[in-house]
């Protein structure tokens, strides 16, 4: 792979260069393994540890089909997904990979002994499959995460929609935890050239989740003035929520578990913030029980903050800690948008508060190409910002992903696969002046 970086940082190497480059027969990837999907059974969810079932090592690179791109990863980042691929939870991801095995001859290449993970990438693109003509090798790059067929009609509306849609590095191989990545060229966009590779990969998987949960009419389709309740305000996803509904005029209310995170949110931007741990929200009184006083004291202290207002726009993402309260608050006619479920998939509720008032659940999981392309293009713009504050290399991914698990992290946790080192990548110095405070908020919590 030495001779593609060094084309890479030479910086004037030619598109007919990049692509008379000798492709590497492997190249060095993340990935678990299919024969050690039983080994942290009967060990507690949070005692996993991804630093024994993540190896990084040279895999074969894979053949190259129509529509699709290899590309030169020079850096990635952490998401929950590769948490539970890592801990085989709720699921082994092998069975995604076997489905999609099923599908065609092509997609068989996906269903192997190993899984590469990771669900985002910046890099350079090294070769284009038969049919791509949107991109050419020598093109810098960043991805988003979907993957779909679109043979069928139902996914020509909302490409989420797509019976054979899946979200790549996750339920597809050849992730972005690699110096090489096979993606489908309709998941690639232009990298943010006022920020460094590690700094543009990381937004990718949250910025256009956040995106499409919030500010796209499939998700919260947030106007100005709304009052939008934000869960884990300085969080990966929250941090993005965070500034969608600062830049778009609504009033966020920031949630947080401690006095560090609250700060974060005010350097956002964020007036109105809620901690939880000095506030001591205990939204549950056991295991099975929830506490509705407790519902209603989080109510009260929200219009509180708002002057006397409900909340028109829930951000869920806990999940099950938190749904119940999540209704409750949630003014008659407002909308709880909901994805991830970090804290437990079944949710409890109280009905009546929803049916009686009218209220909706919108479920949403990541994003389309244009809400994607949407969600970068202002990253591009430096209107959103990266919320990147710690990078690991690809070596360490294991330990990075444990911080991930263990909620030892701030914002997003990068990985440097290809770059030798931080900071390289910027093309546009000036911008990047503009704007390196808010790009460094989040930068070593």
């Amino acid at each position: 792979m030495q001779h593609i970086l060094d084309a890479i940082l030479a910086g004037d190497t030619s598109a007919e260069d990049f692509a008379n480059l000798e492709l590497p027969e492997s190249y060095r990837a993340a990935f678990v393994r299919k024969d050690e999907v039983d080994m942290f059974e009967g060990i507690p969810s949070k005692e996993k540890d991804p630093r024994k079932s993540l190896h990084v090592d040279e895999v074969a690179v894979p053949e190259l089909g129509p529509g699709e791109a290899l590309v030169a990863v020079m850096a990635s980042a952490i998401n929950y997904n590769t948490v539970w691929t890592s801990i085989f939870e709720p699921v082994s991801t092998f069975g995604f990979l076997e489905r999609y095995g099923r599908m065609s001859p092509l997609s068989k290449r996906h269903d192997l002994p190993y899984h590469v993970v990771g669900s985002d990438l910046s890099g350079v693109v090294l070769a284009t499959g038969v049919g791509v003509h949107n991109w050419k090798p020598g093109d810098r790059v960043v991805a988003h995460c979907l993957s779909v067929e679109l043979e069928g009609p139902d996914g020509h509306n909302d490409t989420m929609l797509d019976p054979e849609q899946r979200i790549w590095g996750f339920e597809t191989n050849f992730g972005g935890l690699a110096d090489v990545a096979l993606v489908k060229a309709n998941q690639l966009m232009p990298k943010p050239e006022h920020l460094t590779w590690e700094e543009a990969a990381s937004p990718g998987l949250v910025n256009c989740t956040a995106y499409r949960q919030l500010v796209s009419k499939n998700g919260g389709d947030m106007k100005q003035g709304d009052n939008v309740l934000i869960w884990g305000a300085s969080g990966g996803l929250g941090g993005f929520a965070t500034q969608y509904a600062l830049n778009g005029g609504a009033v966020p209310v920031c949630v947080v578990s401690n006095e560090e995170k609250a700060e974060i949110a005010r350097k956002l931007g964020a007036e109105l913030i809620i901690n939880r741990s000095e506030e001591g929200y205990k939204f549950w009184k056991d295991e099975h029980t929830q506490d509705p006083k407790e519902w209603k004291r989080f109510g009260a202290r929200i219009r509180e903050l708002t002057g006397g207002e409900d909340i028109d726009i829930v951000f869920e993402h806990p999940g099950r800690e938190t749904f119940g309260a999540s209704v409750f608050v949630t003014r008659k006619g407002g909308t709880i948008t909901t994805c991830a479920s970090t804290s437990g998939y079944m949710h409890e509720y109280d009905n009546r508060y929803l049916w009686m008032n009218l209220k909706r659940i919108i479920s949403s999981h990541f994003a389309n190409y244009r809400e994607s392309w949407e969600a970068n293009r202002l990253i591009a713009k430096g209107m959103i910002h990266p919320t990147l504050s710690k990078t690991y290399a690809l070596t360490e991914v294991g330990q990075a992903t444990l911080d991930v698990h263990q909620n030892a992290h701030q914002g997003k946790v990068g990985v440097l696969c290809l770059a030798p080192e931080e900071g390289l990548g910027v093309l546009d110095e000036e911008m990047r002046a503009q704007h390196i405070d808010k790009i460094n908020i989040f930068r070593g919590l």
